[in-house]
């Protein structure tokens, strides 16, 4: 979170420095550059610019949000497999109750590696407590059909999971091009020198472009904030897994 409030920070400040560059040009070029042709050719430049950097970030934060929302639905789809699963286990018997346990272990596993950023090679641990589990599922021996039946549903069950923890984990890691965000802030940064190459700035004025900086690095930290769903101020709630299974 740090890193994107510093880079928020970063935008606000060069969108006023933006803006005074525009005071400064407007107190050192020659009148007749800025008469009313030019000011018109600019105001209609830095329109077509504001309309497409609108459309640009309104996009970027569709596209984010989106991700977001889908790895929430993931994530509650995984929560109720690992609460299916538990309950089928239960149903199976007291051969089983080894695994639920060993089940519990790795759910906070699974929650303390996702939350901490990991690696590929931490994630993919061969000898993870989930694997263990795996194996002791199709260790199970039946005795009735009944069991039979309830092993072979364990065994999906965790399939499902399995697939829902990779995608979950596949992303989590950030895809939010910077170079896109550099020219959007590049963007923004010419709009400003452009509102104040014509006009002389005032109180209100000067209030009002502090405020519409703030905006937009509002925007862009929320835009960065969302493509991480794993960690930050809006990251993903835990809870979902941390409450999935009760105590045994």
């Amino acid at each position: 979170m740090l890193t994107h409030l510093w880079s928020a920070l970063a935008v606000f400040c060069l969108l006023l420095a933006g803006a005074g560059l525009g005071v400064s040009l407007r107190r050192r070029m020659p009148d007749h550059l800025l008469d009313e042709q030019a000011k018109d050719v600019v105001r209609l430049g830095m329109g077509l610019l504001s309309t497409i950097a609108a459309l640009v970030l309104s996009l970027l934060i569709s596209s984010s949000y989106a991700v977001y929302e889908g790895q929430r639905n993931d994530l509650r789809i995984l929560a109720a497999d690992v609460i299916n699963l538990d309950a089928t286990l239960r149903l199976y018997g007291e051969e089983a109750r080894p695994v639920r346990e060993m089940m519990r272990v790795g759910v906070a596993e699974t929650v303390d590696r996702m939350w901490s950023r990991p690696t590929i090679n931490r994630f993919a641990e061969p000898n993870s407590t989930a694997e263990k589990a795996y194996l002791s599922i199709l260790g199970l021996v039946p005795g009735n059909e009944v069991q039979v039946l309830l092993k072979a549903r364990a065994v999906q069950l965790y399939g499902q999971i399995a697939q829902s923890r990779l995608r979950l984990y596949e992303r989590s890691e950030p895809d939010l091009p910077t170079s896109l965000i550099v020219v959007l802030a590049a963007w923004m940064v010419c709009l400003f020198v452009s509102f104040c190459l014509f006009s002389p700035l005032k109180h209100t004025s000067i209030v009002a472009l502090v405020l519409v900086a703030f905006s937009i690095a509002a925007a862009l930290f929320l835009l960065l904030e969302l493509s991480e769903p794993f960690s930050g101020l809006v990251r993903l709630s835990d809870r979902p897994l941390t409450q999935a299974l009760p105590p045994l």
